[in-house]
């Protein structure tokens, strides 16, 4: 009788879902996320807390159904990884790994397929009426939004940083709403997860 043995070694690092494996490691992006990566990723799960209002505990429970509990624990290391953004008004001095942004961005992608239909509407509702030249408060929901995410944005983020000073007016804040709007449909298509995460390191590598 014959009998085969596999041994793990005792320091292997834990299996990864597929969904992380499917992001390619970026040549020459070292060993965290740059600033423009960690603001922007904090920016669209901002966006997505205006669409839901129980947008950051959808966050949890996705990072729950999807695996990625092994590097999203709880609310406070979401929040952690959140506030390496460094436009916060209580912004972490820590680096952001690769891994770590990696799993915001499959948990984006997963709520963003969820609200495709929201977002393609908002947008289309948001073209139109620039198209007949009206405010783009004019329609409810659309303008719940855009006043939920200038919310969030004024509370969390610090005043007293240029990159938040560039979005002093009402105005800036909803352009900046709609464009994350876009990036949200962005992660909808086909490779739309591979694509956004890619996109973060454009032109910096």
């Amino acid at each position: 009788m014959s009998a085969s043995l596999s041994v793990t070694p005792p320091n292997a690092a834990p299996s990864l879902p597929m969904a992380i494996k499917a992001l390619p490691d970026i040549e020459g992006a070292g060993e965290s996320c740059s600033r423009r990566a960690r603001q922007q990723l904090d920016l669209i799960l901002l966006a997505i807390e205006a669409l839901d209002l129980g947008g950051s505990e959808a966050i949890l429970i996705v990072a729950k159904e999807l695996e990625l509990t092994g590097i999203i624990k709880n609310r406070v290391q979401l929040w952690r990884l959140r506030s390496s953004n460094p436009l916060r008004r209580n912004s972490q001095r820590r680096p952001l790994q690769p891994l770590e942004a990696k799993a915001l961005i499959v948990i984006i992608g997963y709520i963003a397929r969820r609200l495709t239909v929201v977002v393609r509407q908002l947008l289309l509702v948001e073209q139109q009426l620039r198209d007949k030249g009206q405010t783009l408060e004019s329609n409810p929901r659309l303008n719940l939004y855009l006043e939920r995410f200038r919310q969030h944005f004024r509370q969390r983020m610090n005043p007293r940083r240029a990159g938040v000073m560039a979005y002093d007016t009402d105005d800036k804040l909803n352009q900046l709403a709609i464009s994350l709007l876009e990036q949200l449909l962005f992660c909808t298509g086909t490779a739309g997860e591979q694509r956004l995460w890619i996109s973060l390191f454009d032109g910096e590598v």
